[in-house]
């Protein structure tokens, strides 16, 4: 991890910003390498990443680790945060003003990766990036925001809580590599106008 990223971590590790701090047993900064090309971004820790300091490292997190597998990924090889980098009490949803105290940490580490592709795991981060958009309707979808190519997914918890979730999670997951091929194409040719709206079917 870079420089700028642990100094990232080493911050959220003693945040104090709002009352979450309170309640936390470890700040849960995020992990990942500094070039992934992948950086996903879910919601807040749970039991099990309070615990260690890690996200994604409970149910939901071998889930993803599946996931990622099936499209020949590791989860060495993306960059995983949150939104929100303390367990909520309760396990209960970020509320706004957590969400926007935690914002900084978030925007800084998008900034130091610079991703080729961003992957929104649930309504929280996909809000960050489509604040009016509904994750039944845009789940699956990649749209261009500035700098990045970002794509919003179901929570791999969902899938786990209702398996009705499950295959268009799935599925959605398997549109990763070609998106990673486009977003480099761009990169390769800056001059030209990236299409706002790629619908992978």
């Amino acid at each position: 991890m870079s420089a700028e990223l642990d100094q990232i971590a080493r911050e959220v590790s003693v945040c104090t910003a709002c009352a979450l701090h309170r309640s936390r047993l470890k700040a849960v900064p995020g992990e990942g390498p500094d070039n992934a090309a992948i950086m996903f971004i879910g919601e807040a820790p749970g039991w099990h990443e309070n615990q260690q300091g890690r996200p994604f490292v409970g149910p939901a997190g071998q889930f993803l680790e599946e996931l990622l597998a099936s499209i020949g990924m590791r989860r060495e090889q993306v960059f995983i945060a949150n939104v929100v980098k303390c367990r909520p009490p309760e396990n209960r949803d970020p509320l706004p003003d957590e969400i926007k105290t935690c914002e900084p940490y978030l925007d800084r580490q998008i900034a130091v990766l610079k991703p080729k592709l961003i992957v929104t795991l649930g309504r929280y981060s996909m809000a960050k990036f489509f604040p009016k958009e509904s994750i039944s309707k845009i789940h699956g979808l990649a749209r261009r925001r500035g700098d990045f190519l970002v794509l919003a997914l179901y929570h791999p918890a969902a899938a786990l809580h209702q398996p009705r979730y499950k295959a268009d999670i799935e599925a959605d997951f398997k549109k990763i590599p070609q998106l990673l091929a486009e977003a480099a194409k761009v990169e390769e040719a800056p001059g030209e106008e990236a299409p706002e709206q790629l619908s992978l079917f």
